[in-house]
């Protein structure tokens, strides 16, 4: 009877570390600060874009406002927000030779630190969203002759398109760079190896003339 239970027993790990890693993610947002201010800035451009008539009569005052706005959106994307949510990183570098250089960076940290699922939601939402959005106005403002708008409209899509098209490369770039460094280690792995066969197939062939000699 005792044999019979101790057979009918069996060890079971359970790996809770992952499914709380995996809670984590899901759960919360962890940089509310950074996640705020990735859509604030971009947000409030659209709105005073499209409301700016209600409360100034002034072009200039509007035109100056909403160009802050997406700088300060630019900047803070591309320097803070991107970091920070989903781990990517994009900047423009000058040799010593002077030639400039463009540096795409997808950083890869342990799932304890990494940015949550809803974060990375938020984050290619609002950057994909907001520049179709501006595109959007300027084939408004070119079918309704408001040309005054259009240097403000065009200055929208490329601060907004610069970012986007910055973060994908980092995204496409990161699992390009991660494929690479995984196909070079195994190739000097595999350097030792041949280097091995090298020399045992070089001994044979010595051993081999040694014996024909001495015969």
């Amino acid at each position: 009877m005792k044999q019979a239970l101790v057979d009918d027993t069996e060890d079971v790990s359970l790996d809770f570390g992952s499914e709380e890693e995996l809670a984590l993610r899901k759960a919360r947002i962890r940089h509310p600060l950074a996640t705020f201010f990735h859509l604030f800035f971009r947000v409030s451009a659209i709105v005073t874009y499209l409301f700016c008539d209600w409360f100034s009569n002034s072009f200039v005052a509007c035109f100056v406002t909403i160009l802050l706005l997406l700088s300060f959106d630019f900047w803070s994307v591309k320097n803070v927000t991107g970091r920070l949510l989903v781990g990517l990183r994009w900047w423009n570098q000058i040799d010593e030779d002077g030639k400039s250089h463009w540096v795409f960076e997808a950083k890869r940290v342990p799932a304890v630190a990494a940015s949550t699922e809803a974060e990375a939601r938020i984050f290619w939402l609002g950057l994909i969203i907001c520049p179709v959005i501006w595109t959007t106005f300027f084939f408004s403002t070119l079918f309704s002759l408001k040309l005054k708008w259009l240097a403000l409209v065009i200055a929208g899509i490329s601060l907004q398109t610069a970012n986007l098209y910055g973060y994908i490369h980092c995204k496409l770039g990161g699992q390009k760079t991660i494929s690479r460094v995984t196909s070079r280690l195994f190739g000097t792995a595999d350097v030792p190896k041949r280097q091995s066969r090298r020399i045992s197939e070089g001994g044979t062939e010595e051993h081999g003339k040694t014996g024909t000699r001495k015969s």
